[in-house]
Order: structure tokens, then C-alpha cells, then sequence
């Protein structure tokens, strides 16, 4: 029989007292003897960051709670980019097209910005722009140019979906090109969007709906709803350690609820301490350290999100 090492690649640590922020399922000896395991998330609890120095809504976000990036935006449409450090924002070079309801993902150093609306296409823009944390440089655009869209991914693996108006295209980016894949199976905008090119999850969206639909690299297929229907939030994490929070509901009433996703439900855990919608999230961030800033109405609130784990008997 297999025993743990030949399972999990290591022996189980023994440790002088219990870790900080011990990963998910991780086990351990504490000096007693007594082997321990972290349970998984129990709650949470948000916390007041630093402020942007451009208070704005609709804007897009990608990076880690304390290493993010924040772009675009509105209104007036912005082309404001920030980097925030874990405490405060500072302003860096903008971006080459203003514009608003523009998806991204990646890290702060390695940003993408791509679709949107602009001045110069105020219904549907197909612009995509690289962050290389100093500059934005222009890219190849989508194929199908839309607003209100959702991004998963790092720079050169990117995937963008659904869009404005009702949009279920999806598309891959391999840092020099878009090409289109298969579609999702309902077509959404303001939508949330989490993971990666190849393992994603499309969250909600117009008009306030609570379907969610998993990407594996090849097709969509719908999976377990989020408990709230709504649209236009931050969501951050991977297809199976996940969380979402803020938005609008179906009766464009904003809400704080925040939700963790462990790979087959959705569990509500402590809301946004201010009722938030069209914000931005870290959303390269593990599920348990998240950013959650900017808002409606324009605003330059900025909220940190920490986990709540159990640590029992194993």
C-alpha cells in the first residue's frame, strides 16, 4: 500500500508550532505529536486597503493583493494605470487607448488590457495591450471586439469570454495573436472571470444570473451556481479554489456578498464591509488573499481580503 510520501511526494513536517497560512489539506506534526491538517476556508474577513489615487468604476485589474495592477476605467473614460504595493497605489504610465468595461488579466509586471469601449469606439472596442510594469505597448486586437468582458490567464496564455451585448465568444491569446474557441453555452456580459487559459470558470453576469460554466481547454460545461445571481464584481482564484465578491443584482441593487468556490459549490462567507459593484479584483491572487478596489459610483475604495481557515485534528 502507498503511503503518504509515494502519494503526496514528501514526509509529513513536523513543525515547532502550527504554520501562519498553511495550504489547503496540508498535514502536519506539531512538537506534541499530534498530527494536524488545515481544514480549508471557514469565513473571511475583509479589511481597508490603500486608496486609489484616480477614483473610478468599470475599470479592469489583474496581480496579487500585494502586488497588483489597476487600468482603465471611468468616468470620463480613464487611462489611468496604478500599481498597488500591499498598502498604497502609485501612478504609472497610462494606457495608450483610454477606455472602460475592458477585461485583463496577468500580473503586475506582466499585465493584459484588451476590449472595452473608448471614445473613439463607444460601443465595442477590440484594442489589447501588453504591461511590461512600465509601459503599455499595443497589440494584436480581439477578433470580436466588445465591451462588459471577462479574462483568465497570464500575458502570453490568456483567455477572453463572453462580452456586451448577451456575447458567448471565446477567444485565446498566446501573446502575439487571438484565436477564436468554442463559445459558452450562454452568452453574458459584465460576467466574472477566474483561472486560467486552459481550466476557467465564467461567473454570473447580465441580467444577474447564478449560472457558472467551467472551460477545460476545450469546451464549456455548466457546474454548480453561485449562491447570489448577479453581475459586475471581482473574482479572483482557480477552478478549484475560487472566490467572487461585490456586483449588482437582478434588480441592480449593488451588494457586498463575497463567495468561495471549492470545486463543486459555492459557500457564502463575510461580505465586502462596503457595498460594491463595478470593481475591480487581483485576479491572479490565491482565493484566500485577494483585492477588491474601485467601484460605483466612481469611487477609490480599496478592500483586502484574508481567510478564515480551521485547523483540526487529523
Amino acid at each position: 500500500m502507498a503511503d503518504y510520501k509515494d502519494i503526496i511526494g514528501l514526509d509529513v513536517e513536523v513543525k515547532a508550532a502550527d504554520p501562519d497560512n498553511p495550504s489547503d489539506g496540508q498535514v502536519w506534526f506539531n512538537t506534541a505529536g499530534d498530527l494536524k491538517y488545515k481544514k480549508g476556508i471557514t469565513g473571511a474577513v475583509w479589511s481597508t486597503g490603500g486608496t486609489l489615487n484616480t477614483a473610478r468604476r468599470f475599470l479592469a485589474g489583474c496581480g496579487t493583493q500585494t502586488a497588483a495592477l489597476g487600468f482603465g476605467g471611468g468616468p470620463p473614460v480613464q487611462d489611468e494605470t496604478e500599481e498597488y504595493n500591499g498598502s498604497s497605489w502609485s501612478e504609472q504610465n497610462n494606457l495608450n487607448t483610454a477606455r472602460a468595461t475592458l477585461g485583463g488579466c496577468g500580473t503586475q509586471t506582466a499585465g493584459l488590457a484588451f476590449g472595452g469601449y473608448s471614445p473613439a469606439a463607444p460601443n465595442f472596442d477590440n484594442e489589447t495591450e501588453e504591461y511590461n510594469g512600465t509601459s503599455w505597448s499595443e497589440q494584436n486586437n480581439l477578433n470580436t471586439a466588445r465591451r462588459e468582458l471577462a479574462g483568465a490567464g497570464i500575458q502570453t496564455a490568456a483567455l477572453a469570454f463572453g462580452g456586451a451585448p448577451g456575447d458567448d465568444t471565446n477567444e485565446s491569446y498566446n501573446g502575439t495573436s487571438w484565436t477564436e474557441l468554442n463559445d459558452l453555452n450562454e452568452g453574458r456580459d459584465e460576467l466574472y472571470g477566474l483561472g486560467t487559459q486552459t481550466s476557467a470558470l465564467a461567473i454570473g453576469g447580465m441580467p444577474g444570473i447564478a449560472a457558472v460554466e467551467s472551460w477545460n481547454g476545450t469546451s464549456w460545461t455548466e457546474v454548480g451556481d453561485i449562491n447570489t445571481g448577479r453581475k459586475s464584481g471581482g473574482a479572483s482564484g482557480t477552478t478549484t479554489a475560487g472566490v467572487i465578491f461585490g456586483g449588482l443584482l437582478g434588480d441592480n441593487n449593488g451588494t457586498g456578498n463575497t463567495e468561495t468556490w471549492n470545486g463543486s459549490s459555492w459557500t457564502e462567507v463575510n461580505n465586502l464591509s462596503t457595498t460594491g459593484s463595478a470593481g475591480a479584483g487581483a485576479n491572479a491572487s490565491p482565493y484566500d488573499t485577494t483585492l477588491y478596489f474601485g467601484r460605483s459610483p466612481a469611487a477609490n475604495e480599496t478592500e483586502e481580503f484574508s481567510s478564515v481557515f480551521t485547523i483540526d485534528d487529523a
